[in-house]
């Protein structure tokens, strides 16, 4: 069972985020352009009842690193106006190289009625601790909107370290981290130490994180996968640990499949092929090829996965 601080920490997550969220692909038409009514029809199909309790917009798996500002605000309205009145969460991602530029996607992510920010750690220029801190406060000053910290050193090229995280956590807004570092070790530590609710970022670590104090998911296979990650959360968090391990053993599969390939590619294949909306990737990425869907398809057949498109309401 968890302990009474993982218990408030998970209620804190609920409230502010949800606990299963789904990092969204960007659903393009086939010539390529932002299909904002697609985008729309997507996010209601993966918060449908029993899925997920909300969705992420433009962040990695989104393909925010081939968006516009326009293309990013229209696919936070577009996700906003199709979850309003259903207490789903859209969480923004505001990720950039430059604060500045973070900033001017935050205050956008508002006036979208976003329910909150996804702020990665500034990728390529590597900046000092202290650097990190201050884009990270400098985003959360510049919106009402509670912030999930993003810690995802591969991508990035640095690590947020423990006291960065446990200093960013004295602002109010700062409440959450997608945790993709793989050190379950440190998180731990931060978890023991912060009021920050961890979610994991890395689907093959959803269940040791839940073993470390993580309250839920930023998942990439909860586009297909949303009701298995419901499965497994609810059996350990009412202390059937055995059951969560037969569903994280399951879905080991379909795991390595989706990243065999890049998240986005692989995702917007299988969406394809059920007929919802998604489209191509946009260079550099590049679409998978029939062998690769067909392997991929084995894999996620493997974890028992057999998903059915859902009409879209």
């Amino acid at each position: 069972m968890f302990s009474p601080v993982q218990t408030a920490t998970s209620e804190l997550a609920e409230t502010a985020f949800g606990r299963i969220l789904t990092a969204m692909v960007t659903p393009f038409t086939t010539a390529g352009k932002l299909d904002q009514a697609g985008a729309g029809d997507l996010a209601r199909w993966l918060c449908r009842d029993g899925f997920n309790d909300g969705v992420v917009v433009n962040g990695t798996t989104g393909e925010s690193f081939a968006t516009s500002n326009w293309e990013k605000a229209s696919m936070i309205h577009a996700a906003s106006m199709a979850l309003q009145g259903t207490g789903r969460k859209v969480i923004a991602g505001v990720g950039s190289g430059d604060t500045a530029h973070s900033i001017t996607l935050a205050q956008e992510a508002a006036d979208q009625y976003a329910d909150g920010l996804l702020v990665v750690a500034p990728y390529y220029s590597r900046p000092s601790q202290a650097g990190l801190l201050r884009h990270f406060l400098a985003v959360a000053d510049s919106t009402d909107l509670p912030v999930m910290l993003y810690d995802i050193p591969k991508r990035t090229g640095v690590a947020i370290s423990e006291e960065t995280l446990a200093a960013a956590a004295r602002h109010p807004r700062i409440v959450a981290v997608k945790d993709a570092k793989g050190d379950l070790e440190s998180t731990s530590r931060v978890i023991a130490e912060t009021g920050l609710v961890y979610y994991s970022g890395d689907d093959a670590l959803n269940l040791p994180l839940l073993s470390v104090g993580a309250s839920g998911f930023v998942s990439v296979v909860g586009h297909f996968a949303a009701r298995e990650l419901r499965e497994l959360l609810s059996a350990y968090s009412s202390g059937r640990v055995g059951e969560a391990l037969d569903v994280h053993r399951r879905l080991l599969p379909a795991y390595a499949g989706t990243f065999r390939c890049p998240g986005a590619a692989s995702t917007k294949a299988l969406l394809n092929r059920l007929g919802l909306p998604s489209g191509p990737v946009r260079l550099p990425l590049v679409d998978l090829t029939e062998t690769e869907l067909e392997r991929f398809l084995r894999d996620v057949h493997s974890s028992g996965l057999l998903p059915e498109p859902v009409p879209v309401q």
